[in-house]
């Protein structure tokens, strides 16, 4: 046991391979979870998790960016990769699409990453999160929204929804669930219908 975590310690790329495969594993487990209308297959859900992992590793990884990835929605459908979410500058956003774009089995990615309004207070990060669970609980209780595919993120009140939706209706009620929460200043839709 203990030669295990020297090894991995001493290599992060050997940490890194840790978590690709623990992601592989989630996503064998997950794979059978799709929604009963989805037009794909097991091993296209797999595959898109696994880029999706990917993408994510890349980030939080990254030398140049430090860890500051850790905060973006990533979300994977048939190779297209959704960036979502606040960043402090355009570098970063830039960089992040950059890396995004270096992963393999990726066919595009759709950069919807906003460039944040000054420095928040802990008192903005609080009220941020407070609201983001808000958003994501009257998703997932509404009866024409899947929550757990909407990606929410908040930022001095103002809510971002990424990911894949099904059709208008649902990007246009996902909109006006988020709007009718306590709390929101303002709703970014930036979800996408799914091809």
């Amino acid at each position: 046991m203990n030669a295990i975590r020297i090894a991995t310690a001493n290599s992060p790329r050997l940490a890194r391979l840790g978590l690709v495969a623990a992601a592989v594993l989630a996503g064998l487990a997950f794979a059978g979870c799709e929604q009963k209308s989805s037009d794909r297959t097991a091993g296209a859900v797999l595959d898109d998790s696994v880029i999706t992992t990917k993408v994510k590793t890349a980030l939080l990884t990254d030398s140049e960016s430090k860890g500051k990835g850790a905060d973006t929605s990533v979300e994977t459908r048939k190779g297209q990769v959704l960036l979502s979410g606040f960043v402090d500058s355009q570098g970063q956003a830039d960089r992040e699409v950059q890396l995004a774009k270096g992963v393999d089995g990726v066919t595009s990615v759709d950069n919807k990453l906003m460039v944040k309004d000054g420095k928040s207070t802990a008192g903005n990060v609080l009220d941020d999160s407070v609201i983001t669970v808000k958003v994501k609980s009257a998703l997932v209780a509404d009866e024409q929204t899947r929550g757990t595919e909407i990606a929410v993120t908040t930022n001095k009140g103002i809510v971002q929804l990424g990911g894949f939706v099904d059709s208008a209706d649902q990007q246009a009620r996902a909109a006006s669930v988020a709007r009718n929460v306590e709390g929101v200043q303002s709703v970014v839709n930036d979800t996408s219908i799914k091809k």
